[in-house]
């Protein structure tokens, strides 16, 4: 049998004010802040990583708040929208707290699913669609339980520029299977549980722009170092250009830029959030690389502070 990607790892978008950014996906979105880092390589920059209580692969929501930065425009070389995977006979549950809390929203059904799509505070387009397959999230926060609790992602929709080659990588290269097309959105299934579905538009969008409120990336899941070697020469083996491997502490990752102008990533899996930091207190304190331990009073100082607030109350 050909090598198969599992699924989606994680998928990282820029934001703009980093309170408003954990507002929303922890007290709206009751996902858990499990991880509180900093941009590797722009330390001045919060990493924020929301998942489930392990923050597990394929349940990572990451942000680079950029409080005063352009807004951009989500178009043709990015992640279009976000979707999340709720449990069964939820769906009802969350359009009443998307009311509550003023999100405006609408229905649509496609692949004899139905969705919910919004927007975040910063314009980040997001969807929520019931998906039987996958555990339920353990992590309950106000009026969040595990029966309604987001489960990780169902997917992503790209915009792609290219949407046959995009297509053809994720079939060819990626081993994801095309289950079909339904108007303009082809649809691609990986053999993970959760963030296993993977849509691409086939129609142009028009040239995105990077800034607030876009997909800076989608990372894909390796089992461990040796897999993500195989990984990075099979890319390179299609000519398509890999970095070398980047140590992100929680994962080793490395990213390529498809056919379609998307950025991709391949992560591992191990070693996980509690590297660093015991699980019941994951996120709650910052937590820096070793090359950025000797600025740290410095940065504590610099980056605003957030805390995660239970807005139910």
């Amino acid at each position: 049998m050909s090598k198969r990607i599992s699924g989606i790892h994680h998928i990282t978008a820029i934001v703009g004010n980093a309170q408003e950014n954990v507002d929303f996906y922890a007290g709206v979105l009751g996902l858990r802040l499990a991880k509180k880092t900093v941009n590797f390589d722009d330390p001045g920059t919060y990493h924020l990583y929301f998942g489930n209580e392990e923050g597990e692969p394929g349940t990572i929501m990451t942000f680079f708040p950029w409080g005063n930065a352009y807004r951009g425009k989500i178009g043709d070389g990015q992640v279009g929208v976000t979707a999340f995977a709720i449990p069964d006979n939820s769906l009802e549950f969350w359009k009443e707290r998307l009311n509550k809390f003023g999100v405006p929203f609408t229905e649509s059904e496609r692949f004899n699913e139905k969705y919910i799509g919004f927007e975040d505070p910063h314009g980040l387009l997001l969807e929520l669609v019931e998906r039987t397959p996958g555990k339920n999230s353990s992590w309950e926060f106000g009026d969040i339980t595990a029966e309604t609790a987001i489960k990780g992602f169902a997917g992503a929709l790209l915009f792609s520029a290219n949407a046959e080659k995009t297509g053809e990588l994720l079939e060819s290269v990626m081993g994801l299977e095309k289950m079909g097309q339904e108007g303009n959105v082809a649809r691609y299934q990986s053999p993970a549980a959760i963030g296993n579905i993977v849509e691409v538009m086939t129609e142009r969008q028009g040239i995105g722009q990077m800034g607030v409120g876009t997909v800076h990336h989608i990372a894909w899941r390796a089992e461990d170092d040796a897999d993500q070697l195989a990984w990075k020469e099979k890319i390179e083996n299609w000519r398509l250009g890999v970095t070398p491997v980047q140590d992100r502490n929680y994962f080793n990752s490395i990213y390529f830029r498809e056919y379609g102008e998307i950025l991709f990533e391949i992560a591992t899996d191990p070693p996980g959030f509690t590297i660093d930091e015991p699980l019941d207190s994951l996120g709650q304190e910052l937590k820096l690389p070793p090359q950025y331990e000797s600025v740290r009073k410095r940065l504590t100082q610099e980056l605003p502070r957030v805390q995660v607030r239970d807005l139910d109350k």
